[in-house]
């Protein structure tokens, strides 16, 4: 994974998301793995091992993904996400070409098993250098922190976050967020006296 020189995963900007799942991710099955990563707030490995049965009602008005306890970093709680309306347009047109008996989502190389970790972080290099951004610092892990933080940017609290992102504690969860200069410098303009 790279990193950034703090030591985590880059944060990606507004622009940087849209170039990248407009242009860079031509496969609609790379725009739904990377989709579940950014709107789902998951780890590439939740997002690989997924099963076609943890997407539950894709065309339904209120669909779920589910990431199972066994999937999640240190075998965590299950965690139920609701489908963001961006990633369910990801999952539905790559549902047309999921084919064969594989139970995975997103099924490894020749149909067997599921796609690995590694494979992700090849595809989201070469997209990166298809749409000309810097790969310094960009990881498959940035999909999570920019998700989680632009969440927190938002004003939505800590516990809700954290149910999302899987986090055991809040002390975790608050180290992951980054922390921007505008942030910084509305916290010290707030001091109006």
């Amino acid at each position: 994974m790279k990193i950034n020189r703090f030591g985590k995963a880059e944060i990606l900007n507004p622009q940087e998301i849209t170039l990248l799942f407009s242009e860079g991710f031509v496969k609609p099955r790379d725009r739904a793995l990377f989709g579940v990563c950014l709107y789902a707030a998951a780890r590439i490995n939740e997002s690989c091992t997924l099963l076609k049965g943890d997407v539950i009602g894709a065309i339904r008005v209120r669909s779920k993904l589910i990431i199972r306890a066994y999937n999640t970093k240190g075998g965590q709680d299950t965690r139920e996400i609701q489908v963001h309306p961006r990633l369910k347009e990801f999952l539905e047109e790559y549902s047309i070409e999921l084919k064969g008996r594989n139970p995975h989502l997103f099924p490894g190389r020749h149909g067997l098993g599921h796609i690995h970790k590694a494979s992700a972080d090849r595809i989201l290099r070469e997209a990166l250098r298809r749409v000309d951004l810097d790969e310094q610092g960009i990881s498959t892990h940035s999909f999570r922190r920019t998700a989680l933080s632009t969440m927190s940017d938002a004003g939505i609290p800590l516990r809700h976050i954290q149910s999302v992102s899987g986090h055991r504690s809040l002390s975790a969860l608050e180290r992951y967020l980054g922390v921007t200069e505008a942030q910084k410098e509305n916290a010290i303009s707030s001091l109006a006296f």
